[in-house]
């Protein structure tokens, strides 16, 4: 009788419940600090999205010693920001990780690389240092390497490792000849530290054909046996995409709401917009937003395993995504129709 009465009544496109209802409250732990990466929560909650949903949402920003999957295993959050790499490692060593929900596309990731380096192509890597996040991050660089056959130990034959903090200074201070970079963001940053894009060549993951998944949601698989939990998710999956809905639409103004959001102020405006921008390509609301194409996922699993001396997982997942929770997030509010 409740689910009829939820949804029989609706505010905006999003169900709303009875007010003698108390909302249910959604812990939802970001990948990273608080930034356009996660503009749609943020518009979620900033314009009511999640209170019509009856929902009170706490956003928890990220930072470098913050693992989603970690803070999920220990109860810690309802809902995680992930990328599929991380997650898939991390549930295969037992942590209950489901992909509900696949917020962004496309991959952002990238190599930058100095020009002056002398690196032209994936070929002139070895005997380079090449700067890369780790913390799960790593991933998708180590299932690159062994796809070109290129060791990661050094040698003139392979590549130095520089474990690089989330910041551009290893190719800034010339101790890699390329770092990683996200289209939306480190890029930019080395743009803005006085190289121009003629300085740079760049190698996306997507064109060299190892791209992964990236921003997806993902919650305990245990917990989603509860169909009030399931519920909660399909509810708060709606009223996310109703704010990146939002936030691609109206890019600059999402900026502002994050830099609304961001306590510690390390922020700028125009870092932000230019950020939300590039964001919005990742996103891509010509597709169904939240929607996680099953060819997709296979691919990634494909990457993560192609290497056979060192595979990122050992064997293909079973159960680490569903499209129940995506599903049902319709009746609530469909991104095709906005209602």
């Amino acid at each position: 009788m409740r689910h009829l009465m939820i949804c029989g009544a609706v505010v905006a496109g999003i169900a709303a419940a009875p007010s003698a209802r108390a909302a249910d409250p959604v812990t939802i732990q970001l990948k990273w600090v608080t930034q356009a990466q996660f503009a749609g929560y943020y518009v979620a909650k900033d314009k009511g999205f999640y209170k019509e949903a009856n929902l009170d949402v706490t956003i928890k920003p990220g930072g470098p010693d913050i693992a989603p999957e970690q803070v999920l295993a220990a109860g810690g959050a309802d809902v995680v920001v992930d990328w599929m790499p991380a997650a898939l490692a991390a549930r295969e060593k037992g942590v209950k990780l489901v992909n509900v929900s696949q917020t962004f596309q496309r991959s952002g990731l990238m190599l930058t690389c100095l020009k002056s380096s002398g690196v032209k192509t994936p070929a002139d890597f070895p005997g380079h240092t090449l700067g890369v996040w780790y913390f799960g991050n790593e991933y998708p660089f180590l299932a690159w390497m062994a796809k070109l056959n290129i060791p990661t130990d050094g040698g003139a034959k392979g590549v130095s490792v520089v474990k690089q903090g989330f910041n551009v200074d290893p190719l800034l201070q010339k101790q890699a000849s390329c770092i990683s970079t996200m289209t939306y963001n480190e890029y930019w940053q080395v743009i803005d530290a006085g190289f121009k894009p003629d300085d740079l060549i760049v190698f996306k993951y997507e064109d060299e054909g190892v791209s992964t998944l990236e921003d997806g949601l993902y919650a305990n698989g245990d917990k989603l046996k509860d169909a009030a939990y399931a519920d909660k998710l399909a509810r708060f999956v709606a009223a996310s995409d109703r704010g990146w809905a939002w936030a691609v639409k109206n890019p600059d103004a999402a900026a502002a709401i994050v830099l609304e959001n961001d306590a510690s102020g390390a922020q700028t405006e125009k870092h932000q917009k230019r950020m939300m921008g590039e964001i919005a390509k990742l996103v891509d609301v010509a597709k169904p937003l939240g929607y996680l194409n099953p060819a997709d996922y296979e691919r990634t699993v494909s990457v993560l395993l192609s290497s056979q001396s060192s595979p990122v997982i050992t064997k293909k997942p079973e159960g680490a995504w569903t499209q129940a929770v995506y599903d049902a997030s319709k009746k609530y509010w469909d991104p095709a129709s906005g209602k």
